[in-house]
């Protein structure tokens, strides 16, 4: 009888293997790909501001916005449809360009002085091959706090690569390749947006 253990401990490794990754309570959650695996798109951006603009009623509200260029060095034209959250230091999380007043783009666009810069709606779509194809976009919050802290902001459509886990429910659920940029302010619940914003090393998480 006994000879027959190893025999079943290797089949029980091969389906383990051979089964779809669940996310359950201890598993290590999924990461990237060390390599690229799929097509990704070059991004660079600036460090996120924040801009005060009065509303049509004269009311001053706060916003932060981050500006960016994205540039296709595929071999292949690319849907680019960007999605950028902002998940602050208590968890909250904050989409981008929701509720947003249109005076606060223009105003955005005037300060930065770039005259290609597109707002959330128009930014998104085939994106051709070639720096001289690239856009220039910017990504706006409503601001969550007068005290920033530590944040992060989560930018996905940059890359192909995903992974499909099993959720909580057991349900397939599918992981998308995310930038994943880190910031820290010191110091802003005295100076709110006068503080220096430091940005710490950037990662690829699956969310």
């Amino acid at each position: 009888m006994r000879r027959f253990v190893p025999a079943l401990i290797v089949l029980a490794l091969v389906c383990l293997a051979a089964a779809p990754v669940a996310i359950v309570r201890g598993d290590a959650f999924p990461k990237p790909s060390p390599y690229p695996k799929s097509w990704e798109l070059k991004f660079d951006h600036g460090k996120p501001k924040r801009v005060v603009v009065k509303t049509a009623k004269g009311v001053p509200l706060a916003f932060w916005y981050m500006t960016y260029t994205v540039t296709n060095s595929t071999d292949q034209e690319q849907l680019f449809l960007p999605a950028f959250e902002l998940v602050t230091e208590d968890g909250r999380i904050v989409r981008n360009d929701i509720n947003i007043p249109a005076g606060v783009f223009d105003v955005i666009k005037k300060q930065e002085g770039q005259r290609f810069l597109e707002p959330a709606e128009l930014i998104g779509g085939t994106l051709r091959i070639g720096p001289d194809q690239a856009k220039d976009g910017v990504a706006i919050w409503q601001e969550p706090s007068t005290e920033m802290g530590t944040f992060q902001i989560y930018v996905s459509g940059l890359s192909g690569e995903t992974a499909t886990v099993k959720g909580p429910d057991g349900k397939d659920v599918i992981l998308r390749k995310t930038l994943q940029l880190n910031y820290l302010i010191r110091g802003d619940d005295v100076y709110p947006g006068e503080d220096e914003v430091n940005e710490n090393p950037q990662e690829w998480v699956m969310r």
